[in-house]
């Protein structure tokens, strides 16, 4: 083969290399770009997810707003970044062990004690036990007193606004009074509205005979009954609520400090 014709073969090997690495390069390059708007795209959905998401989480809490006449608590479970993390699901109705229960509550108004009825209300109990043992109600407020229509100091919210609860919420009622009628020392638990399934932490402590119309829901959850301090609770109400209101903060700020379960 001549000189020249060796090196007019030389540079045509030598152009069919450049343009493989053109080609290698510009698929790289193509990859790379599909990824990448791959990455983008999936960014985009988790965006949309979370902002659906919170959009949702806030509509659930300002729905939920108390009623000025029925012990309630908001359906949005939004505990305070101090409050211990609970399970997504209630505890079994098993843990209440069909038995009663004493429940020391330790306060800064005073403490009282209660009986908790494992045997007609195994869910509440359960859940109650569950959030005793795991300190989730140590150094939160009673933040809400009735003094008109019924008679109530309602506690159990980490948060203090009402709108508070652990990360589950359970149903359905149990052992509501059939006549509507709470006798002074019940202890039951406080729920959205007409919703039976929205029970989570908070519960109400009945100070004087209160007659609370069930809805088509029912009623309210008993779950125990105070055995002694009452007084302590009759106490806080005869100073009545924070600005003179009937329903609202109480005017003697009361602070569970602890609740030993046994």
């Amino acid at each position: 083969m001549s000189p020249n014709k060796r090196e007019r073969e030389y540079a045509r090997r030598r152009h069919e290399q450049w343009m493989e690495r053109q080609r290698t390069a510009k698929m790289r390059r193509r990859r790379t770009r599909i990824a990448a708007i791959a990455a983008v795209g999936v960014l985009g959905i988790v965006g949309v997810i979370a902002l659906v998401s919170q959009t949702a989480n806030k509509s659930a809490a300002v729905s939920s707003s108390s009623n000025p006449t029925t012990p309630s608590a908001a359906a949005s479970a939004t505990p305070t970044s101090t409050s211990p993390s609970t399970a997504a699901t209630p505890p079994s109705p098993a843990l209440a062990e069909a038995r009663a229960w004493t429940a020391d509550l330790t306060t800064s108004a005073g403490n009282l004690g209660i009986t908790l009825d494992g045997a007609l209300a195994p869910q509440a109990v359960a859940s109650f036990v569950y959030l005793a043992k795991l300190g989730y109600f140590d150094n939160t407020s009673c933040h809400r007193l009735t003094v008109t229509g019924i008679f109530v100091l309602q506690c159990g919210d980490p948060t203090g606004s009402g709108s508070g609860g652990p990360s589950y919420r359970f149903g359905p009622i149990e052992n509501a009074p059939a006549d509507n009628v709470y006798p002074a020392g019940t202890v039951a638990m406080a729920r959205v509205g007409n919703d039976a399934n929205s029970q989570g932490s908070q519960f109400f402590i009945v100070y004087k005979d209160s007659t609370i119309p069930a809805a088509t829901a029912g009623g309210y959850t008993v779950f125990g009954h105070v055995t002694t301090g009452l007084d302590v609770v009759t106490t806080v109400a005869a100073s009545g609520v924070s600005g003179g209101k009937t329903d609202g903060p109480p005017s003697i700020p009361v602070t569970i400090q602890g609740v030993a379960v046994k």
